[in-house]
């Protein structure tokens, strides 16, 4: 570490700036349905996911070396690249983040990267085939494969238990399930250190490489990769309770059973891509697991609305963090002074994102109030000739709150049934 310069001191410390932000953005890939559906407190489910993301961090370095030495060739790429690229991906997971949309930290990283070296050094500096079959097919087919999987095995959850009609045996079902989907979030928890972590280990280590420090080709260094793991630890441990609340209750209304099946199916995707070395995006996996749980119960429906802009802002995440790397790159070719301003603009675009999810503050006393989606035409048609079973199992539990006594101040109003 002693040939570490300036410029490369500042690029690993953005670096895991936005590992920080990739951890806030995508805590909702883990925990979202196990706070919505009340298996956990908000804050220990941020806990605990932030502990098994930090240990997720040190079982696998498959994708560091994808994004260290794949998508972009090494030799002559400037620091000050990327430099631009994380500012890119820093500043579209803010403005996602405010506006509470699930959008991939990996391809606003993926698209900063790109962005920035075409600038610097034109498209022979992209490795094209990379680019297509471990970032873009992945892109498709992983929340495909994660929505039919949870779709298949929510029928299957509810077929199994559709007799069960005993009601201390829907009880103790339901806290199977609540104990089910615990550990299916620790799952996806422990995935998303494996997966997401290793991309900030691969941008710091083609930094080091693009410095001197290390050779080419070369695996994190024992201090990336526990820097790396800290760094998303306690973004995840911050909350993205915006995102939190449209993943939880914005696409679709879960039951346990749907958040078990949702979340198992996801961290299976996920582990299996991070062994093969795929970079997919966990924000994908997990939110197409979420829509295929919703689809999966009977007289259950998906918020088309919310997903229409998911989907948007899914297409315009390389795009969009390509642009701001590109224009942030062809600030930092003009020299030291290019770099200065490029780093005021993200100090300054940071702050003013803040301030204004300052207005309408989303935190876990209030993550899960009912937002203002309205239900949509579609999804009123679908509820209308497709309502929920009676009697289904632990999908229809309620609790009976007896209505207190009457008084002269407190007359009974039987327009009013104590139930929730």
């Amino acid at each position: 570490m002693e040939h570490i310069t300036l410029l490369l001191a500042i690029v690993i410390v953005t670096a895991l700036v936005f590992d920080f932000t990739n951890g806030f953005h995508d805590t909702a890939n883990a925990m979202a349905t196990t706070i919505s559906t009340g298996a956990l407190k908000p804050k220990t489910a941020v806990a605990m996911s932030a502990v098994l993301n930090l240990v997720g961090a040190f079982l696998s370095v498959e994708v560091a070396k994808t994004i260290s030495g794949g998508i972009i060739n090494e030799d002559g790429l400037r620091t000050e690249v990327i430099f631009a690229a994380l500012v890119g991906a820093i500043l579209w997971n803010l403005l996602t983040w405010l506006v509470g949309l699930p959008s991939s930290s990996s391809h606003a990283l993926f698209g900063g990267l790109i962005g920035a070296a075409v600038m610097s050094a034109g498209w022979s500096s992209i490795n094209g085939g990379t680019v297509v079959t471990k970032v873009l097919l992945p892109a498709i087919a992983a929340p495909l494969v994660a929505g039919l999987a949870a779709l298949l095995a929510t029928r299957l959850t509810y077929r199994i238990n559709r007799k069960i009609t005993d009601p201390a045996q829907l009880e103790s079902t339901a806290k199977g399930y609540r104990a089910g989907q615990i550990a299916s979030a620790g799952l996806v928890s422990l995935a998303h250190g494996t997966n997401d972590a290793q991309k900030t280990m691969g941008i710091i280590t083609l930094a080091l490489v693009t410095g001197g420090v290390l050779a080419p080709g070369s695996n994190p260094p024992v201090w990336v990769i526990a820097s790396a793991g800290i760094a998303i630890a306690l973004g995840t441990y911050l909350g993205g309770w915006r995102i939190i609340r449209t993943m939880g209750s914005g696409l679709t209304d879960l039951r346990p059973p749907q958040g078990f099946a949702a979340q198992t199916s996801a961290a299976t995707v996920i582990l299996a891509s991070s062994h093969l070395g795929f970079s997919l995006s966990t924000t994908q996996s997990c939110s197409g697991a979420v829509m295929g749980a919703g689809l999966g119960r009977k007289g259950g429906v998906v918020r088309w609305s919310t997903a229409t802009r998911m989907f948007v802002a899914w297409g315009l995440t390389l795009p969009a963090a390509g642009l701001v790397g590109a224009g942030a790159e062809f600030l930092t070719k003009q020299g030291p002074w290019g770099v200065a301003v490029v780093a005021v603009l993200l100090v300054a675009g940071s702050g003013a994102i803040w301030l204004l999810s300052r207005r309408k503050p989303v935190d876990h006393t209030n993550v899960n109030a009912t937002g203002d989606e309205p239900a949509g035409v579609v999804t009123t048609a679908i509820a209308a000739v497709s309502p929920p079973p009676v009697g289904s199992g632990v999908a229809d539990l309620k609790t009976t709150i007896h209505a207190p006594a009457t008084t002269a101040e407190t007359p009974a109003d039987p327009a009013r049934p104590a139930k929730v």
